[in-house]
């Protein structure tokens, strides 16, 4: 069983089903109301043990009900909870989540405890771990902890997955430390300076990637799957799985989770890319960040 390292996020999502997103100004009047375990690392947490991955989260959380909720149901879900750090003058996190009748969304998160961690916690997680072959990063930890487990992780030999979102500038020297980066277009547009609208673009930009260090880069694309790009080859592209929407909220989540179990698994970047698309796709067939992650036997048989 592959092993692997989750730092980032963990927010309990506030999801508020409307007839359409609001513009700026206006109320709209939503129907169901639901709160649902959510953060990109929790999600890509629970999305890689349902794909059959030994996980360990480190992380923070508030010391109140939603602290206690999330907590509760990584360890639920299998998850090894000894580094989430309860932090008692700060929130938990949250994420207000408007879903329009197609699925597609709008999200404020509010960081709470989340801008907690700091490089000495996640030291501290590393030295007890006594194995990982993965590593798996997001931008709503602070960034010098992302950069301290960039560093231990490739230290330890593991893989290094960052999915650069939310969008932010990065330096070259952590970008360099990176075995697979998972940007989306905007993500993409704002670490490179370039567009993505065109296949032959987002070639282009993902050389300049590759430039700063980069590794390989899979470039997701909403609606048009995901271009697949290792530096050595052509570009791979896959094409979306075709589904019923229902929330697209935690679709690259999905994603990440399926390409890191893969990858620590010894798949080849494509071979695990196809296991990360099919689990995005699924993904968006259910309501919810962490309730629609994925069990491996259905993504499989989607494959």
């Amino acid at each position: 069983m592959t092993n692997i390292v989750v730092v980032g996020s963990l927010n309990m999502d506030l999801v508020v089903r409307a007839p359409h997103l609001p513009i700026p100004g206006e109320t709209v009047l939503g129907s169901d109301f639901q709160t649902i375990p959510g953060g990109k690392g929790a999600n890509q947490a629970v999305g890689a043990t349902r794909l059959g991955a030994n996980v360990t989260m480190i992380g923070c959380v508030g010391n109140d009900d939603f602290g206690q909720a999330l907590r509760s149901n990584l360890k639920k879900e299998g998850i090894d909870t000894t580094h989430i750090l309860t932090i008692p003058d700060s929130p938990t996190g949250i994420a207000a989540i408007t879903l329009d009748k197609d699925g597609q969304n709008c999200i404020v998160v509010a960081s709470g405890a989340n801008i907690k961690l700091t490089p000495e916690d996640v030291e501290n997680a590393f030295s007890q771990i006594k194995e990982m072959d993965v590593v798996v990063l997001q931008l709503e930890s602070p960034l010098d902890a992302v950069e301290a487990a960039t560093r231990l992780g490739h230290e330890r030999d593991a893989k290094i997955i960052l999915n650069p979102a939310p969008a932010r500038q990065l330096d070259d020297s952590l970008l360099a430390l990176v075995d697979v980066l998972v940007p989306n277009e905007s993500e993409t547009s704002l670490l490179t300076n370039l567009p993505v609208d065109t296949p032959s673009q987002a070639e282009s930009a993902a050389q300049a990637l590759f430039d700063k260090g980069v590794g390989s880069v899979i470039l997701t694309l909403g609606s048009r799957g995901a271009l697949v790009l290792d530096g050595n080859s052509s570009a791979t592209q896959l094409s979306p799985h075709q589904v019923h929407v229902v929330d697209t909220t935690a679709a690259g989540d999905a994603f990440v989770a399926g390409l890191s179990v893969g990858l620590g698994e010894g798949m080849s970047l494509a071979e695990a890319a196809k296991l990360g698309n099919a689990a995005g796709a699924l993904a968006i067939t259910k309501l919810g960040a962490q309730p629609a992650m994925p069990l491996r036997v259905d993504t499989e048989n989607l494959i």
